[in-house]
């Protein structure tokens, strides 16, 4: 019987059959595609003849489809609906990959043929997009080591495979520890909390009755509604110990292990550190300049924050309890202040943003700024709770998205857009299939909170650059560009959820049907940057300690380290880091956003600008902006560079200062 993933796939939108395949298929299709790489790399390094763009670049360009096609199913499976067996291939698999990424970038013939037609580059006629390729090629294998020889070869080699060991160790470690952890309650133990937090309790526990878990979507609302503040403090210790409760789930060794890596391998490339290797393909471009833009910001942040901390503390102690504000204790009376202050509950705001509306809104609001229309349609998926549109323009078909939306114990935390499909027009024209994973508390209905609801906009971003990607080459398709480039649409796409037209529309409340009243939309939308110091310092704590690990000599402990970086800057007691360094996957899961957790904010002082274009119009859904937008950044994926993008749309780079205001920080001290 042929294996399902690697058979061609007669299935609508291209999309693997789910539904014929099963864990025992992954490794011998992963093998045999393996296998079939290394025979085209090899034809194409071994060719007799004068290296030529179409024989060598191309040819790279559609090398390896099958393990491609074999990998966007598997880690489809294995990041949201993971299970024993797929955790153990995703360890068998890291080294292979590595292993296989390896022997690519270090096969002397075949980066020989790319560095002679780079040599010629001028003299072969090619049109910018192919000499965008030949440059991003070239580029990507001298980073990756083609041009060592010897040991120093074979040791970037060890590095890399094992980083990826690591990598995946360290993510298999957090998901182990978030889905073992439960905190059982009673009834009496539940006060405070709102039906909803109530409600999502007691389907996180089923028959055993309510639990909090150390899912966000549970564990925040706990956090802010819970009378008990024992309990709260069992809780967060809980979410923050992540990683770090010794014991075979613990990532600290690894961390520190991943840190020395990464410092030998950017020395082994001749950078003085990670950071200034990492940073080199980022429009940021040096450390300095990253932490310049974080500097700018920590200031006017930490202002606010401890304003607000001695505001809170004032209401801890007016409650009977000594002592500092502890960051069990934040959230908890900052949703009582904001409640005074702006006479806004999140029980009362919640009703109004059921998850169906809030993706009707995402939808209609794509729909007036790009024309896009969306149909739900039946297809075999990789697991029951998600759901799939044909996207379509005036017609034509422009993409399949998956929507896998709720939280559950075989899915790891956070949120994130990824791609079973790319787009491009080189091989034929293919449209992409686009994924959007969130880990939202279910209900009847799903009720989200405004921050969810945001959220859901993020991820959609991400997956506008993919289905309104128009480019040649897949590997310079949508999201492939700079990782401080890569949060703009998405952070973009944000704005449009406070479109007071968008919640008039979509804000429906769950029980009576009707529109959110103009009183709570407006105390909504004026309490938009209430908290804004804590969340803007919690965040540039992460940054700043992701930076601080990689732009010096590695620490032989990182958790000192940390420390030592949290004192510099002082952060306030009663807001930790976002991330700490033991459940910190956007910097341990991968190079991803290692030396790049800033790019959230560098991508800010954009989208803060970029958002201002459409403001200054006076029409947030401006045709001729968005057809701007969509021409100049969303259509382009990475075929030039950042910065001439982002000026072709805009005809500058912006400053810091929209990003202030945007946040209410232009006036902090």
């Amino acid at each position: 019987m042929t294996n399902p993933l690697l058979a061609d796939w007669d299935t609508p939108f291209g999309l693997p059959p789910f539904d014929k395949i099963s864990d025992e298929d992954f490794a011998p299709a992963v093998d045999q595609a393996l296998s079939d790489s290394r025979a085209e790399i090899d034809r194409i390094a071994d060719n007799p003849e004068a290296p030529g763009f179409a024989d060598t670049v191309e040819a790279l360009e559609t090398a390896g489809q099958s393990l491609d096609k074999a990998l966007s199913a598997f880690y489809a499976v294995a990041s949201a609906d993971s299970n024993p067996a797929r955790e153990a291939l995703q360890r068998d698999f890291a080294p292979k990959l590595s292993a296989h990424s390896s022997a690519i970038t270090s096969n002397r013939a075949l980066f020989e043929r790319i560095e002679a037609l780079w040599q010629q580059r001028d003299e072969l006629d090619l049109t910018d997009e192919q000499q965008r390729l030949l440059y991003l090629t070239r580029r990507g294998f001298v980073r990756a080591g083609a041009q060592l020889e010897g040991p120093a070869s074979d040791r970037l080699k060890e590095i890399k495979s094992r980083l990826a060991t690591l990598g995946t160790e360290f993510t298999q470690n957090l998901l182990a520890d978030e889905r073992d952890w439960t905190m059982p309650l009673t009834e009496d133990q539940m006060t405070g909390l709102p039906d909803f937090v109530r409600s999502a309790a007691r389907a996180a526990g089923g028959e055993d009755g309510p639990v909090i878990t150390l899912s966000r979507s549970l564990i925040v609302p706990f956090l802010q509604f819970s009378d008990r503040r024992d309990l709260r403090e069992t809780a967060w210790r809980a979410w923050t110990s992540r990683g770090a409760n010794g014991g075979a789930t613990d990532n600290r060794a690894i961390a520190a292990e991943i840190l020395e890596l990464r410092h030998e391998r950017a020395q082994l490339l001749d950078y003085e550190t990670f950071a200034d290797y990492k940073l080199e393909t980022e429009m940021a471009g040096t450390p300095q300049a990253v932490r310049d833009l974080l500097m700018q910001v920590w200031n006017p942040a930490k202002a606010q924050a401890l304003a607000d901390q001695d505001r809170l503390t004032k209401r801890l102690h007016a409650d009977g309890f000594d002592g500092p504000l502890e960051p069990w204790d934040w959230r908890y009376y900052s949703e009582k202040r904001r409640a005074a202050e702006h006479d806004l509950d999140e029980a009362e705001l919640k009703p109004y943003l059921q998850l169906d509306n809030m993706i009707e809104a995402v939808f209609d609001c794509a729909h007036r700024l790009f024309g896009l229309e969306f149909e739900a349609v039946d297809v075999p998926l990789y697991h029951p709770d998600c759901r799939a549109w044909n996207v379509t323009r005036n017609g034509t078909h422009m993409a399949l998205f998956i929507g896998d939306y709720f939280a559950r114990p075989s899915k790891r935390s956070g949120a994130w857009c990824s791609t079973i499909r790319d787009q491009q027009t080189f091989t034929a024209e293919i449209r992409p299939t686009v994924v959007n994973v969130c880990n939202f508390a279910k209900g009847d209905p799903a009720l989200l909170s405004f921050d969810d609801a945001r959220t859901l906009f993020h991820e959609f971003g991400h997956a506008l650059h993919h289905i309104l990607s128009n480019v040649t080459y897949e590997s310079m398709s949508g999201t492939s560009v700079a990782r401080d480039f890569v949060e703009l649409p998405s952070q973009l796409y944000e704005h449009w959820l406070e479109v007071p037209e968008i919640l008039q529309k979509h804000a429906v409340h769950a029980s009576t049907g009707e529109p959110m009243p103009e009183d709570l939309l407006k105390r909504l939308l004026d309490a938009s940057t209430y908290d804004i110091g804590f969340q803007t310092v919690e965040y540039l704590a992460s940054a700043l300690v992701d930076l601080g690990f990689h732009d010096r000599e590695p620490p032989a402990d990182p958790m000192q380290r940390q420390a030592q970086i949290l004192e510099e800057i002082g952060l306030p007691h009663a807001i930790p880091m976002r991330h700490a360094t033991p459940h910190f996957a956007h910097v341990f899961a991968g190079d991803g956003y290692s030396s790049g957790y800033y790019s959230y904010m560098w991508s800010e002082v954009m989208d803060a600008d970029a958002y201002a274009a459409f403001e200054e119009t006076g029409d947030p859904f401006d045709p001729d902006m968005a057809k701007a937008l969509e021409a100049n950044i969303l259509s382009q994926g990475g075929s030039d560079e950042a910065e001439d993008l982002y000026t072709a749309f805009r005809g500058r780079l912006p400053g810091v200062e929209a990003l202030l205001k945007g946040r209410g920080l232009d006036k902090a001290a």
